[in-house]
């Protein structure tokens, strides 16, 4: 399997972060899209550098526009865009293909792959619903951060790998990252 990960400049970066991990671990191949603002958000809100985040992935700069990830005819399985602001979100839903992240996951839905966005934004406005609905409509999903109680997360650990665990599901792809309902 392989998935793009893009990581832009909103609180929240550990989702990116926890989620190249992971996805390390299960030894699935990524490519890694961060924006500038992505790269001071891991600065301020995290204890990791930006070059240990690199060493996890496959790094292409969000500015090339003709990376192989930017066609169609590059095959990958799908994208995760965590944690997704706004901006991208409307870029994404408008077709304004400016960055690799926004033409990336554009392409993702044209050759009708799975596209997940974990906004992060609160509260919300009419247009970020109306963007978010336009492409929930497109089939991409959109995954919300949400925090879970059922399972009794002990740490910001347990709640950030519940919200992984959630992208992972969507892709079939097994893990151990939370408790599931009944077990």
């Amino acid at each position: 399997m392989k998935l793009i990960i893009g990581i832009t400049g909103s609180t929240g970066v550990i989702y990116g972060i926890r989620m190249l991990e992971v996805l390390k671990k299960l030894k699935i191949q990524t490519y890694l899209i961060m924006t500038d603002w992505a790269s001071k958000c891991i600065l301020l809100e995290t204890k990791y550098g930006i070059k240990y985040i690199k060493s996890l992935s496959n790094v292409i700069n969000n500015s090339n526009l003709s990376a192989s990830i930017s066609s169609g005819t590059h095959k990958v399985d799908g994208m995760i865009i965590l944690p997704c602001t706004m901006k991208t979100l409307a870029s994404i839903a408008n077709g304004y293909d400016d960055t690799l992240i926004s033409r990336s996951a554009t392409v993702t839905m044209k050759e009708s792959r799975k596209l997940i966005l974990m906004p992060r934004e609160t509260p919300l406005t009419a247009i970020h619903l109306e963007n978010m609905l336009k492409l929930s409509r497109l089939g991409v999903v959109i995954l919300p951060p949400m925090t879970e109680f059922y399972t009794k997360p002990k740490s910001i650990s347990d709640i950030i790998d519940h919200g992984i665990g959630k992208c992972l599901d969507q892709f079939n792809i097994d893990h151990d990252l939370y408790r599931r309902w009944g077990d």
